[in-house]
C-alpha cells in the first residue's frame, strides 16, 4: 500500500556556505535528485530559491516553459518589491535570473512566487519501488473560483499586474513519464490541489460566497525521471500513480498553505 503520511524533517540541521550563498538542504528519497534552498540576492533584494537539479538532464513539462529538457528546475521567492517590478517586465527577469545562480537560461526552468521557500512543504509517497516527490508553496491571497470569477487584468507585452498569492508546485519522480503522461499529472496534481483547498474552506477573494480552486496564479512543473524499465503513459486518479501523485499534492499544498499565512 502506499506509504502514509509525510515526513516533517527533511533539512539539514546546519546550513552550508559555498559559492558565497548559504545553502539548506532538502533529503528526497529520489536517487539523483538534489534539493535545497538557496540564500541569496537579486537586484539587492533578499531572495530565496528552491532549487532542484538532477545528474544529468530530465525531460520535463511546465506551465510556464512548456516542455523542455533540463538540468534544474526551481520555485523562487521574491519579496512583494520585487515583485512589483518584475512583474513589470517578467521576460527581463526570466533572462537575467538564471545568471544569479549561473546556471544557463536553456539549461533550467523555474517558477517564482511571494511565498517565501522557508515555508515550503514536501510530500513523498511510495507504491513498492514507485515513488513520487511533491514541492509545494502556496500563498492563497488572490484565491479564486475558477469557471465563476470574472478576471481584472491580461498581459500585455510581457507585463503584468501585483499579485497576492500563488500555489507553485514541483512534482517529481523515478518513473519515466510519457509526454501524455506528464501533461495528464497536471490535471491529477491541480484536482488534488482543488481539494486541498476545499477541505481547508479556502473562499474566493473575489467571490467570497464561493470555495477557492486555485488562485488564478498558480504554476507546476512535471519532472519525469529515467528509469527505462518503468515507462508510465497514463497518470490519472485510477492508477497508483495518480494516487500517488494526488496524495502527495494534497498534503503538501495544504502544509505549504498553513505555514505561509502562520509566518505573516
Amino acid at each position: 500500500m502506499a506509504t502514509e503520511g509525510c515526513l516533517k524533517k527533511r533539512e539539514t540541521e546546519n546550513p552550508q556556505l559555498g559559492d558565497g550563498m548559504k545553502k539548506r538542504e532538502i533529503k528526497l528519497k529520489l536517487e539523483d535528485v538534489k534539493a535545497e534552498i538557496l540564500y541569496h540576492n537579486f537586484q539587492s533584494f533578499e531572495v530565496n530559491t528552491l532549487l532542484v537539479s538532477f545528474g544529468e538532464k530530465r525531460r520535463i513539462l511546465s506551465t510556464w516553459d512548456g516542455y523542455k529538457e533540463v538540468s534544474s528546475v526551481a520555485n523562487t521567492y521574491q519579496p512583494p518589491a520585487l515583485s512589483e517590478v518584475t512583474m513589470m517586465n517578467y521576460p527581463e527577469f526570466e533572462e537575467r535570473f538564471p545568471a544569479v545562480l549561473g546556471i544557463p537560461r536553456s539549461d533550467f526552468s523555474f517558477l517564482s512566487t511571494i511565498a517565501n521557500m522557508d515555508n515550503h512543504a514536501v510530500c513523498e509517497k511510495s507504491y513498492q519501488s514507485l515513488i513520487v516527490s511533491c514541492l509545494a508553496t502556496g500563498g492563497v491571497g488572490n484565491a479564486l473560483r475558477s469557471g465563476v470569477d470574472k478576471a481584472n487584468w491580461m498581459e500585455q507585452d510581457g507585463k503584468f499586474v501585483k499579485t497576492l498569492g500563488t500555489i507553485n508546485i514541483i512534482l517529481l519522480t523515478n518513473a519515466n513519464l510519457s509526454d501524455g503522461a506528464m501533461a495528464r499529472t497536471i490535471i491529477t496534481a491541480t484536482e488534488a490541489k482543488t481539494a486541498a483547498l476545499q477541505d481547508m474552506d479556502a473562499r474566493s477573494s473575489v467571490s467570497p460566497e464561493n470555495q477557492a480552486t486555485g488562485t488564478g496564479t498558480d504554476n507546476m512543473i512535471v519532472v519525469s525521471g529515467k528509469e527505462p524499465g518503468r515507462q508510465i503513459r497514463y497518470t490519472g486518479g485510477h492508477t497508483k500513480i495518480g494516487e500517488l501523485i494526488g496524495a502527495s499534492t494534497k498534503l503538501a499544498v495544504a502544509e505549504a498553505i498553513k505555514k505561509q499565512a502562520s509566518s505573516k
